[in-house]
This record gives C-alpha cells, sequence and structure tokens, in this order.
C-alpha cells in the first residue's frame, strides 16, 4: 500500500467529492464540498488540501491550516489538521494513521513544533482515533464546541499497522 497526497485537479474532482464517511459518522466530519467551500470562504485560514490516495485510487481528503497567523477563536494554527476524511469503503486501514503521519512530517520540515486539530465530542466520534496518535487535548475549544488537540512534534510514533481510521 502506497498512500499519497496528491492535488485535487479537474481529472480527479467528482471521485473526490464523491468520498463519504460512514453512516453515522456525518455529524463528525463534514463533506469534502463543505470543506472546498470552508477553503474559498476562509482564505486568511491558509488552506493546504489534498486528496488522499491508495496506489491510484482516490480513498480520503486532508485539509490543513499551512502556517497561518492564529486569530482565535476563529482560526487556529500555526498548523490545524482541519479536515481528514477517510471514504466508508477504506476506513479501518490505517490510511488516517499514514495520513497524519504524512503531514506531521510535512509541517515539521516547515518548523512546526506541534500540530494542532479539533473534533466535535460524541460516542462514535474521531477523539479515540487522535488519542491513540499521541494527540492529548489542550483544555481549549473551538466556538462550535469541538475540542482542540495538540500533537507535539517531531512526532515519535512510527505507525506500522492498522488502526481505526
Amino acid at each position: 500500500m502506497v498512500v499519497t497526497l496528491r492535488e485535487i485537479t479537474d481529472a480527479n474532482r467528482e471521485a473526490i467529492l464523491a468520498l463519504r464517511v460512514a453512516p453515522g459518522q456525518e455529524r463528525f466530519v463534514s463533506t469534502v464540498r463543505d470543506a472546498l467551500r470552508e477553503a474559498v470562504e476562509y482564505p486568511h485560514a491558509k488552506p493546504w488540501y489534498r486528496a488522499v490516495y491508495v496506489d491510484d485510487e482516490p480513498v480520503g481528503f486532508v485539509m490543513v491550516s499551512w502556517n497561518v497567523e492564529p486569530q482565535p477563536p476563529e482560526i487556529i494554527g500555526p498548523w490545524f489538521l482541519w479536515k481528514l476524511l477517510i471514504d466508508q469503503r477504506h476506513q479501518g486501514r490505517g490510511y488516517g494513521v499514514e495520513v497524519v503521519r504524512q503531514i506531521a512530517e510535512l509541517v515539521q520540515g516547515e518548523g512546526a513544533t506541534e500540530l494542532l486539530t479539533s473534533y466535535v465530542p460524541g460516542d462514535g466520534g474521531p477523539a479515540g482515533f487522535y488519542q491513540r496518535l499521541g494527540f492529548v487535548p489542550t483544555g481549549a475549544y473551538d466556538p462550535d464546541g469541538e475540542v482542540i488537540m495538540r500533537l507535539t512534534l517531531p512526532w515519535p510514533r512510527s505507525p506500522s499497522s492498522p488502526t481505526s481510521e
């Protein structure tokens, strides 16, 4: 399995927009279309986004606020994992872990010492996934009540087996 992060182009846009989380996860993860709309609405958040591929098949989407000047509570940063979506047909194979690993390496290469993210609390949500990767709650919440978490870099973990994402 080779997980790569690729630009979204006219050639792959429809396939990426068609990716969906599993039923019941919609309250925790918005659609790719919604994420791209947010990227347009919040250009000052410096959105950097990519399609997630395994070999030549699109399996997910990731979006990061890229070295942004934090403007709490609206803009969290400087490095913020804004969206992570793995399609329902591809969950549980370690792809989400690999995406987080690649993002952590990318931002660390740019000088980041931490990667932030947030999640909607609730049963069946992504809290456990992020905790298993080493993210810890900061004690802060975004305006929508999402729990803000921090992953200290460099990330000491080198995941080698699939987890729940």
